[in-house]
């Protein structure tokens, strides 16, 4: 170490430094920086930032204090730090009531504004007249608030401020899902005002939160009631949003060189080595200059270009800002600071060096760093022609403080006054290095003796709830409540958490409350809440999991993971124990489950080695008894002890007794359930046009195409008001056409025949009179006296089911059923006076559905009876939080596009509407948007290169994937797909985003399983995306099983909406050079490319929305390969423009033409459909091909492999030479596509 002298000599320099550029303008009374001499405005942002030099120098001046003056000084310093911390707290405390509506409402009106005056703390703008919600801004300073706590500095005062300091916490806690306007205060680039979500953000919160967790806000001197508590899990959804975002800032802007204070100082908010290095890659290979970073593309802030007399700029203006945008010399210090905690050396020398090139001197020697470099009026032109070549002028601030602090640190780090430890005393930066692997602990509890002693029979030993005291297992439920205490403060009129969320990090834990000790079951299996928790299957795949999500997410805990699982009654398939519960509990045993290593005990085992975290937020402490329990939590335990885990009895539908053998009348309510159905398989068209109104379904999902109106006679009109209107013979013609008679089904042809034309009276009223009088002439006789009776008397379950619905559509669920249908009155099945409803019926149905595992039923009646999916709110919020927008309904009408997080009511009213009454497949949405947010959190890549999930579309190809491999009609499968069983539903879900071939193998009961199958032939990988199809040997050996091999790929492809890799920023090239693309009557305007850059999320969607347009998936993806064809000749520069508007779907069919050509030459497949020699178009009645090709486009081009000499691409390619003019028609030219 240099002699005292020399290095206190330095340190005042620095100290005269800090004194006259920054704490000379700290206001005397609040404690703020305004911001400049004649803007007294103080933002939060810049205010925090600014004092970091302060404070690192006082950390400095700490290390060396052997002289009194040298105290003094360093305590001068660290008082500063405080004062400025509690000036901002202050300001923030004035608008607690904001704190408090903003838990609820999260509406940017309601949020903290994002700067104050700097004079009295107090509000400067109104709430709608600045861009306030900037949670980046409030998570800076929890975070720097606990790092300075953790260094030894006491800000926060009185348990008052603690609780605030709580409800802040909460304040973050959703960053990841509320859109803000970021760290430039701006939100969409175009600068209208409207908030999106942003990475930079979303780290920050993630860092305060993993800060502020278990920190004591008095330092050593505190005590439990200084605490502040955070739940690990909505860290870590923060986590995994901004996982999945970067190196992307928001919608709007692709890069941001903002994500610097995320990757690195102060946040150092990511954990992936891998992810860092290419996000800090991006940022400087696109927006590093000579001096310093541009802070996003086509940023116009203090262009020359810029408007100054307008805010806001007009979307075709942003072109004109790229290659002038402005250089800011703060990201040189941030990537100092950057290289300087990777212990880079010469990184930091490099980055310091181009620094002081950019510095101005100021009249006394100092070295200044100016806000920004902007390219001078009169060099504009030239920049544009060779950027980066002309030189700049400061514009803006000088100094400008947030960047001078953060100089003064690395320059105090360059020589060796700190040590990077120092400025991070919570040890953030080490986020990133490799821990050791986690074990899980898994304690397994019998609900009674009973239930222990079955287990027992297959040599595992559990204990009771009663053997496992003193310590206590409640549900999450009870966590959940009990967090509601954590932060409410009546003198602040803050009322704490508001979320009921508690994820499986919270529950991994042991929870200890004055002398007692709890254990929490994982939310996902409180069983009142919805039917999948009635499949054993299902709960054991979750429940693993739920493991490997624990192995790779326990982070900063002290402790491992415990696990809780109950084993109650309720769990029981025919009084025994499931085999899939069985199966996991042997695998637990042993040690490994699928690669996590757990660990199989009792709880009094695992009290010393699992992560326990102290209640002591219950205490009354505003009463001043801060060792005695809350009153109301008292007695709320003492309930919950007695009923928690107790069962519901379930109400019998019949009386014992009650079977009067004169009422045998089966027929009469049959099929009620199942005309409500909406899902289409049969049409070629995957339910999307053509004449499929003869299947059994609601009319909503059928318009007919423009070209199918011409003729009209050729198909029943589909809003004919009186069956009579459709001409009857032709009927049957179509029949024949898209309902092929199946040899391999029960029932023969002629039955199905029948029941046909008895649908065709219902299917041909209007809509508006279906929700209604879905009557059938069977019912019109039957009184609700028999009805009833039936009910009782009947032991069939879906008998059962069609009846209430039936009394549903005509009475109403709360129609009183109590005393009806029984003829001599004997003691009814229920006592006098008593009330029952249907409604009461149904939940008796379904109990039992469910205990039968009729899950067809269980979903009809669950969706009836309005029963919501556990967290579907939450499951939604996580596919839109990772960039993926949801659409429900069946296409092409009915769609319903998500793309802002709703509440949980007015989801299933968007879900309820997008289906009207088809109430099984709108809970099997429900199902399926739960099972997709599970996929996108434990396998991100499944859904790359996805911008939207269409469910609708999902459950049509599932219906006909299984209708394919099952070998039955399109009624047929969609009643297979209902009844699968909530775990085979997910499997199949899997399968088919995946991409990996499945078979459907039969188990007991009649229901199916789906089976993975590999193949021994190595198979074509798919063109597109991920999986590669491994062979079909599972089909039926009947068919020839590469046949249909790529018309299947296609159709999966297109209904899941998936594209090549690059493929939206390679359109963006294609639209450049011509005027525009049309696709499906929509036009893609040359001047998106003028608002929009190549790699912005709100250009994909664009182009996403136009392709949507396409009814046929296997058409779609046809279009995406034209598209692609276009883009290499863009690539390859072969032209210099492509003309005007291009019609993308006349390449198609050009191809089509040129294919079938090519066909009556070698005289192949197509030859017995659409390339008969006699010239013109083999058209069915229907308007439909002969071989049921989508959109005019013959079924054996959509079958043929993209590569090849008669592949898809070589046709594209010579259609796109043919249709465009600009292409040369004579000379050479390469023309190999690679």
């Amino acid at each position: 170490m240099r002699s005292r002298s020399n290095s206190g000599v330095r340190l005042d320099y620095y100290q005269r430094i800090v004194h006259r550029l920054i704490m000379s303008h700290q206001e005397p009374v609040t404690g703020l920086f305004p911001a400049s001499n004649v803007n007294s405005h103080a933002w939060i942002r810049d205010n925090v930032y600014c004092i970091l030099a302060v404070w690192g120098l006082s950390m400095a001046y700490k290390k060396i204090a052997d002289q009194d003056e040298d105290r003094a000084k360093c305590y001068e310093l660290e008082q500063s730090c405080v004062k400025l911390m509690r000036g901002l707290l202050m300001a923030m405390m004035n608008q607690k009531d904001k704190v408090e509506t903003f838990k609820i409402t999260q509406n940017p009106l309601d949020s903290l504004h994002a700067k104050y005056s700097s004079r009295n703390g107090q509000p400067v703008v109104g709430d709608g007249e600045w861009g306030h919600l900037q949670i980046d801004a409030v998570s800076l300073y929890l975070l720097i608030l606990a790092q300075m706590t953790a260094s030894g500095l006491q800000i926060v005062f009185s348990l008052d401020e603690v609780s605030f300091i709580q409800n802040l916490v909460f304040y973050i806690e959703s960053a990841y899902c509320i859109p803000d306007y970021g760290i430039w205060e701006r939100g969409d680039k175009t600068n209208h005002g409207e908030p999106e979500l942003n990475a930079s953000s979303i780290g920050m919160a993630k860092a305060a939160l993993e800060a502020m967790n278990e920190l004591d806000l008095f330092g050593a001197r505190g005590g439990p009631a200084s605490v502040i508590h955070v739940l690990a899990d909505e860290a870590h959804k923060c986590q995994a949003v901004l996982q999945s975002m970067l190196p992307r800032e928001s919608n709007s802007k692709e890069l941001d060189s903002g994500i610097l204070c995320v990757i690195g100082f102060p946040a150092f908010a990511v954990d992936d080595p891998q992810l860092i290095h290419n996000t800090k890659d991006a940022i400087l290979s696109r927006l590093q200059g000579k001096y310093g970073c541009k802070r996003f593309l086509r940023d116009g802030y203090r262009t020359p270009k810029e408007d100054p007399s307008r805010l806001y700029y007009e979307r075709w203006e942003l072109r004109m800002f790229e290659n002038i945008e402005c250089e800011w010399p703060l990201f040189y210090c941030y990537l100092i600071l950057f290289h300087a905690f990777q212990n880079d050396k010469m990184a930091v020398k490099n980055y310091a060096e181009r620094l002081e090139r950019i510095m101005v001197r100021s009249d006394d020697g100092i070295l200044l760093i100016p806000e920004s470099y902007a390219v001078p009026q009169n060099l504009v032109a030239n920049e544009y022609q060779h950027p980066g070549s002309q030189s700049r002028e400061v514009v803006g601030r000088c100094p400008f403080l947030w960047g001078q602090s953060l100089f003064i640190l690395g320059r105090l780090l360059q020589e060796g006054f700190l040590a990077v430890g120092e400025l991070d005393p919570l040890n953030r930066r080490l986020g990133a290095q490799k821990k050791p692997d986690v074990v899980v602990q898994v304690v397994i509890i019998a609900e009674d003796n009973e239930i222990r002693d079955k287990l027992a029979e297959h040599d595992l030993h559990v204990q009771t709830i009663a053997e496992v005291a003193p310590i206590e297992v409640q549900p999450a439920r009870v966590l959940s409540h009990l967090y509601t205490y954590l932060g409410r403060n009546r003198k602040l009129g803050l009322t704490g958490r508001k979320s009921r969320d508690v994820g499986i990090l919270s529950t991994s834990k042991l929870y200890s409350l004055k002398d007692r000790i709890f254990a929490f079951t994982p939310q996902h299996i409180d069983y009142e809440e919805y039917y999948t928790t009635r499949d054993p299957d299902l709960l054991a795949s979750n429940f693993t999991t739920n493991l490997a999500f624990l192995t790779n997410n326990w982070r900063h805990m002290l402790g491992r993971p415990t696990i809780t699982l109950m084993a109650t009654h309720y769990m029981l398939d025919q009084d025994k124990i499931p085999l899939a519960m069985i199966q996991t509990m042997r695998k637990l045993k042993s040690g490994y489950i699928n690669g996590t290593r757990v660990m199989l005990g009792n709880l009094k085992d695992f009290l010393n080695t699992s992560a326990i975290t102290d209640l002591s937020f219950l205490g009354s402490t505003e009463d001043g008894y801060p060792d005695r329990l809350h009153p109301d939590v008292q007695t709320y335990l003492d309930e919950h002890l007695l009923r928690s885990f107790s069962h519901r009895n379930t109400m019998n539908l019949r009386g014992g007794q009650l079977r009067p053998r004169s009422l045998r009348r089966r027929m009469s309510c049959k099929g009620a359930i199942k005309k409500t159905r909406s899902i289409n398989v049969d049409s070629d068209t995957l339910g999307m046009e053509g004449p499929t109104q003869l299947s059994e379904r609601r009319l909503s999902s059928i318009v007919p195409p423009p070209w199918l109106q011409a003729n009209k006679q050729n198909h029943i009109s589909v809003f004919a008001t009186t069956p009579e209107e459709g001409p009857a013979d032709q009927s049957e013609i179509i029949r024949e056409n898209i309902y092929p008679i199946d040899p391999h089904h029960n029932r023969t042809a002629m039955e199905r025949r029948s029941e046909f034309a008895r649908q065709q009276e219902i299917q041909n009223i209007p809509k508006i009179l279906i929700q209604r009088h879905r009557t059938d002439n069977n019912f019109a006789d039957t009184e609700v006296e028999e009805l009833i009776a039936m009910l009782r008397e009947t032991e069939n379950l879906e008998e059962q089911g069609d009846i209430l619905q039936y009394l549903v559509d005509t009475q109403g669920l709360d129609f009183n059923t109590a005393g009806l249908g029984i003829k001599n009155k004997p003691t009814g099945m229920l006592e006098e006076g008593r009330v029952v409803t249907v409604r009461d019926l149904l939940k008796g149905l379904y109990e039992k559905a469910c205990q039968q595992k009729l899950w067809g039923l269980v979903r009809h009646t669950a969706g009836m009876l309005g029963k919501r999916v556990e967290d579907l709110a939450k499951a939604v919020t996580d596919l839109l939080v990772r960039q993926k927008q949801v659409t429900v309904g069946m296409p092409p009408n009915n769609e319903y596009t998500i793309t802002a997080p709703l509440p949980e009511a007015e989801l299933r009213q968007l879900i309820h509407d997008a289906y009207g009454d088809d109430e099984s497949t709108a809970m099997l949405t429900q199902e399926l948007m739960v099972y997709l947010a599970m996929f996108i959190r434990t396998e991100p890549q499944l859904f790359h290169e996805m911008l939207r999930l269409r469910v609708g579309l999902i459950i049509q190809v599932m219906a006909k994937e299984l209708s394919r491999t099952l070998n039955c009609d399109g009624e047929a499968a969609s009643e297979h797909l209902l009844n699968l069983s909530p775990f085979e539903m997910k499997n199949l879900l899997y399968h088919i985003l995946s991409g990996k071939e499945f078979a459907v193998s039969s188990v007991a009961r009649g229901s199916l399983s789906i089976v993975s199958c590999k193949s021994s032939r190595v198979s074509k990988k798919s063109q597109i995306g991920l999986g590669d199809p491994e062979g079909e040997d599972a089909l039926v050996a009947t068919i020839d099983d590469r046949q249909g091999q790529w018309l299947r790929r296609r159709r999966l492809d297109g209904a899941l909406n998936r594209v090549p890799r690059d493929f939206y920023s390679r359109v963006w090239t294609v639209l450049e050079k011509c005027q525009g693309l049309a696709i499906e009557g929509r036009i893609l305007q040359q001047s998106l490319t003028q608002e929009m850059t190549p790699g912005e999320l709100k250009f994909a969607l664009e182009v996403e929305t136009a392709l949507n347009q396409i009814p046929q998936p296997e058409y779609r993806q046809l279009v995406v390969e034209a598209l692609m064809v276009l883009t290499l000749v863009t690539e390859h520069n072969m032209v210099p423009s492509l003309g005007g508007v291009i019609y993308v779907e006349h390449l198609v069919h050009k191809a089509n033409q040129l294919f079938l050509e090519d066909q009556r030459k070698v005289q192949g497949d197509a030859t017995l459909c659409c390339a008969k020699s006699n010239g013109k178009d083999h058209q069915a009645a229907s308007g439909m091909l002969l071989c049921g090709g989508a959109a005019y486009i013959c079924q054996h081009l959509y079958d043929s492999a993209p590569s090849g000499s008669y592949g898809t691409m070589t046709y594209m390619a010579r259609a796109v030479a043919l249709v465009l003019d600009c292409v040369p028609k004579h000379g050479e030219m390469d023309c190999t596509i690679s």
